[in-house]
């Protein structure tokens, strides 16, 4: 079953990183607190926004799934000089599902969940490292030290976010699971 997407173009491959430019779309996000474990804070923000989209909204409108989800340390930019580091931050987790493209902002259900927010990503141009395996903080965290190790410093912020994107059910073979982590730049970096 082929689910939406976010819209991007991939504008340059450099061995297995691609820079992506991505159209800008919604989001429903939650902030997963109180919780260090990357892997609790995802399962209670995939399920309460699995909540949201199956109706527990104000309209009680079933909106369609989507991938990826994403899931980043919420409220936390992390220094370029320092390695990434799979840890909670005082904001917690932020999860998120895309919204399918009929919505915008005007017409996307509201939650009841007051937990949940709907907000639009703006257009950026992202690194993404894509691997197989399994959704844990552990992967999350050898991902992200990849992917920024491999960044030329030239692209990136002097802070920023990395995060995590599964587009994969659990019951899929870790072999066959299509995980990505990606982290926005300010540039592409020179080609020779």
């Amino acid at each position: 079953m082929a689910l939406e997407q976010p819209s991007y173009t991939v504008v340059l491959k450099q061995g297995d990183i691609e820079y992506r430019q991505y159209e800008a779309y919604l989001v429903a996000e939650t902030r997963i607190v109180s919780m260090d474990d990357y892997n609790n804070a995802a399962n209670t923000g995939f399920r309460r926004l699995f909540n949201y989209i199956s109706g527990d909204n104000t309209s009680r409108t079933k909106i369609a799934m989507t991938a990826p989800v994403k899931q980043a340390i919420a409220g936390e930019k992390i220094e370029m000089t320092a390695p990434v580091q799979q840890s909670q931050s005082a904001s917690g987790w932020k999860i998120s599902f895309m919204l399918p493209s009929e919505y915008d902002l005007a017409t996307a259900p509201i939650p009841n969940d007051p937990r949940i927010r709907v907000t639009e990503v703006p257009r950026q141009l992202m690194a993404v490292k894509r691997f197989a395996g399994r959704w844990t903080g552990k992967n999350f965290e050898k991902h992200s030290n990849r992917l920024i190790a491999d960044l030329p410093p030239t692209t990136l912020t002097k802070a920023f976010t990395v995060s995590s994107a599964v587009y994969d059910p659990p019951f899929m073979p870790p072999f066959l699971r299509r995980n990505e982590v990606m982290v926005p730049v300010t540039s592409l970096p020179a080609t020779q």
